[in-house]
């Protein structure tokens, strides 16, 4: 008989799996242990709770989501430059790691108070990044002047936020043709 061994890494991969397939509620410890070929007892050697390992999903994708922002912002130049790169970033994080965007965006509301209010903090920060872009191409003529930054993020985010429900990397358009695409789709409605 082999021995199964996971490390703690390995059981929150798995769970931000399950989560982002099955949702937080859909998800049991033992179906978790099932995916390891581990006991559903034998994983609370690794974490203490399962709403730990939804913590620790989330927090990944936040922090995914925030040091993309970071590369973004640190570009010299137009907004548009900048903005370009928020786009392309966020599509690079939800698509290289699927399971914790759909986890972070999703499943989120799920967390205690305390974790969820620290979420809606990083998600509230990473949008203002997105406004303030906006604010500073409105100013340096990248952008129309008539548009509202917030109501325009809201709606650029919602709308990258989509991509982990039906973009298919095995379909007719690629990562680049989608980035592409998004941008254009995006910039023509506010430049």
């Amino acid at each position: 008989m082999v021995t199964v061994r996971n490390s703690r890494s390995d059981v929150i991969d798995a769970a931000g799996r399950l989560f982002a397939e099955r949702g937080y509620h859909g998800t049991s410890m033992r179906e978790l242990g099932k995916e390891l070929g581990l006991l559903g007892s034998s994983l609370y050697s690794h974490v203490e709770s399962k709403q730990d390992l939804l913590v620790e999903v989330v927090e990944e994708g936040a922090r995914l989501f925030q040091a993309s922002a970071e590369q973004a912002l640190s570009i010299e130049g137009k907004a548009r430059v900048r903005f370009d790169a928020l786009v392309v970033g966020h599509v690079d994080v939800v698509m290289d790691n699927v399971d914790v965007a759909r986890t972070f965006l999703n499943e989120a509301r799920m967390l205690d108070i305390d974790h969820r209010q620290r979420v809606i903090e990083v998600r509230d920060h990473y949008e203002g990044v997105f406004r303030s872009v906006l604010d500073e191409g409105i100013r340096d003529g990248s952008f129309r002047f008539d548009i509202d930054p917030k109501t325009t993020s809201i709606f650029i985010l919602s709308v990258l936020n989509a991509l982990e429900r039906w973009y298919d990397p095995t379909g007719p358009i690629d990562r680049q043709g989608l980035a592409n695409g998004l941008k254009r789709f995006v910039i023509d409605g506010i430049a």
